[in-house]
């Protein structure tokens, strides 16, 4: 296996429960793409929406155990965007991921998806 910058793999205490979120979206309280354009600010709002239906199931972004980010576009660079505010919203939490340029999200302007699994001990 080589030396990534990224983590593979991650275990789960046998007695821990897992919460699997869907992918978490860059929607306002109004339920609108915001901000529409905008891969980090998208982002950003993704990690806002996943944080808060973390705490709605009883967990936080350190009991994350692995993510898949979406990010609608071919552009390589789009993706180092997308995976830059990620990478920082997580800080030294670093949990395997899966990058992926898709064709197209759920909802219209949409550039940004999260998903996760996470694992909260008790």
């Amino acid at each position: 296996m080589c030396d990534a910058p990224y983590a593979y793999a991650s275990t789960v205490d046998r007695d821990a429960r897992l919460i699997f979120l869907a992918g978490a979206c860059p929607l306002d309280e109004a339920g609108s793409v915001t901000p529409i354009g905008d891969y980090a600010g998208q982002a950003s709002r993704c990690i806002d929406n996943l944080t808060a239906a973390l705490g709605a199931a009883g967990a936080a972004i350190e009991d994350v155990v692995s993510t898949r980010v979406l990010v609608a576009s071919s552009e390589r660079s789009d993706l180092g965007i997308v995976w830059d505010v990620v990478h920082h919203a997580f800080g030294e939490h670093d949990v395997p991921s899966t990058l992926l340029g898709v064709t197209v999200l759920g909802y219209e302007h949409q550039l940004v998806e999260i998903e996760a699994v996470a694992a909260v001990v008790g």
